[in-house]
């Protein structure tokens, strides 16, 4: 068997001549790497045996070498800090202490591109591993993971190499970028052909003729060195592009390398879109067996990485671009609220709000599971606190804004992964009273809206039954129908009053004494005792439920 891809030599090797470098301590080449953390002071950490961490703004000698006992006690694999780093005294003391690598990050690269390509890096390790020469793929050297292809086609052309999309995002790279020119090094460490490039290349004509041709197109007459591309293929569709930095134009050789390059990247693109086509089913069909219990949830559960920890679920449900509504009466239903979209809507935005609660999530644990099921987003939050899941969900929804209106129940907290279906349990019931518009809230947890919950299973009783009980608020209603009164709305009021007749009468803006009248006729004509506290409860409960209303 090939070992394992996912090493620290590995991102050493492809991102070390570039991006970072070891700068305290020793990186065992073969110490498996399994994701990503950015370090926050102010939050909990995240365990992630294995994880590169990421100390964005941590400076100074004492809080790195405070951070490398932290980075290591979560079972981090390396810490990484931006250059220049005092690596004298505390610092190498406790890199060699703790055994954990401390590598510098080039001063101008973005973090977040940083952890990107930590993670394009992670993902293409996952998609498949370079055969060992005599089995499968092992004799090619352009077979293995689209950076390994960039690497052996920078060795075959003679040239630092790019794998971009179509967009001029920066798919993978090869070493040797030093050797390239300054919008070289822009591009990988935006990993983003630079927007000035883009437009030149466009308004000469260069990507026409590049999407057009069959073989490498030759650009010398621009800003910094030579360039040689080729447009990445799949039967009509273009994928992408090779781009290599060359000294002058290419050799038979080195155009036949280019071309075989291609082939090979396209497989490599094509091979990743599958792949994480079925990740993403697989995921949700794992998720889904976690959420609805019985005796696959412990299993599916390891599988997503989900055990040992205490976790709650977030449902989330695509609304229209109307905010919930408080009510306006006291009987109100579930027309006062936003309407939810039409299954088929909600289940494309559902997709949207997927992808962005994933991507928003991953930054703040990377065990978090998302998966769209039936037109609600569930997730799954690693988490000891409720209210932190509420929290976060906040800032989601206030980071999507109005793109895609959204609403979000939270579950209580899980121990384990049997106790995540009731906590999707709870998610469901938060977010039918928020659809419901029986509150003003976004985003809620259970305890927060408790008694409409209660109403809305109540709802559900009497619907089920097909038998609306008789009561003074029923008779109110017929008798309201029949003489064209207003009793059952003066009753509301008086009640929303507390029994204050000034202020009731001047919500249904009447005369205190035209009140005082009605409260006599809504007494006659329903039968409630308005003095008896029990027959008061019990009309607004049927106030509540809507009960008699046509």
């Amino acid at each position: 068997m090939t070992s394992p891809r996912a090493v620290l030599g590995r991102i050493l090797t492809d991102l070390g001549s570039t991006l970072v470098e070891v700068v305290a301590g020793r990186a065992d080449p073969a110490r498996p790497v399994t994701g990503v953390l950015i370090h926050d002071p102010g939050d909990e950490s995240a365990r992630l045996p294995g994880a590169v961490v990421l100390g964005v703004g941590v400076y100074g000698a004492e809080n790195v070498a405070a951070l490398v006992g932290q980075a290591r006690a979560v079972g981090a694999a390396a810490l990484v800090v931006r250059s220049p780093v005092a690596v004298e005294g505390p610092v190498a003391e406790a890199a060699a202490r703790h055994d954990l690598p401390v590598l510098g990050l080039t001063p101008g690269a973005s973090w977040a591109q940083v952890a990107a390509l930590l993670r394009a890096l992670l993902a293409t390790d996952e998609v498949g591993t370079v055969g060992r020469p005599g089995e499968p793929g092992g004799d090619d050297p352009l077979s293995g993971d689209l950076f390994a292809m960039a690497n052996a086609a920078a060795g075959l052309v003679g040239g630092p190499v790019t794998v971009e999309d179509r967009g001029g995002r920066v798919l993978a790279f090869s070493s040797r970028q030093e050797e390239g020119d300054e919008a070289r090094i822009a591009t990988i460490l935006d990993r983003q052909v630079p927007a000035e490039k883009l437009r030149a290349l466009e308004q000469r004509g260069d990507f026409h003729n590049l999407y057009r041709s069959d073989g490498p197109i030759y650009i010398d007459d621009i800003a910094g060195k030579p360039r040689a591309a080729i447009a990445v293929r799949a039967g009509g569709e273009i994928l992408g592009s090779i781009w290599v930095v060359v000294d002058g134009p290419l050799s038979e050789v080195q155009d036949r390398a280019l071309r075989e390059s291609a082939k090979v990247a396209a497989l490599h693109l094509l091979r990743q879109r599958s792949s994480a086509d079925a990740e993403r089913r697989l995921r949700a069909d794992l998720l889904a067996t976690v959420l609805e219990g019985g005796a696959g949830a412990s299993q599916a559960a390891a599988r997503l990485g989900l055990t040992g920890q205490p976790a709650c679920v977030l449902a989330v449900m695509a609304v229209d671009a109307g905010p919930p509504v408080s009510h306006v009466a006291p009987a109100a239903t579930p027309a006062d609220g936003p309407d939810p979209v039409s299954l088929p809507d909600r289940v494309a935005a559902g997709d949207l709000l997927a992808g962005a609660l994933a991507l928003h999530l991953s930054a703040i644990h990377p065990r978090a599971a998302v998966a769209g099921l039936g037109g609600v987003t569930y997730a799954v939050l690693p988490t000891t606190s409720a209210e932190r899941a509420q929290r976060i969900a906040e800032e989601f929804l206030g980071r999507i804004g109005s793109r895609v209106p959204a609403l979000i129940g939270i579950g209580r907290v899980a121990a384990g992964p049997t106790d995540l279906r009731q906590s999707r349990a709870d998610g469901d019931r938060v977010l039918r009273v928020l659809a419901g518009g029986r509150s003003r809230l976004h985003v809620a947890r259970l305890s927060e809206v408790y008694a409409a919950s209660l109403l809305e299973d109540l709802s559900d009783r009497i619907a089920a039954e097909k038998d609306i009980p008789d009561g003074p608020v029923v008779r109110l209603r017929a008798h309201d129908a029949r003489h064209q009164t207003a009793f059952t709305e003066s009753l509301a009021a008086w009640l929303d009053s507390f029994g204050d007749v000034i202020a009731a009468a001047a919500a249904v803006h009447v005369h205190p004494n035209t009140f005082r009248y009605r409260l006599k006729r809504i007494a006659e004509v329903s039968g409630i005792d308005l003095s008896d506290p029990n027959d008061r409860f019990e009309a607004m409960l049927q106030l509540r439920l809507g009960l008699g209303e046509r």
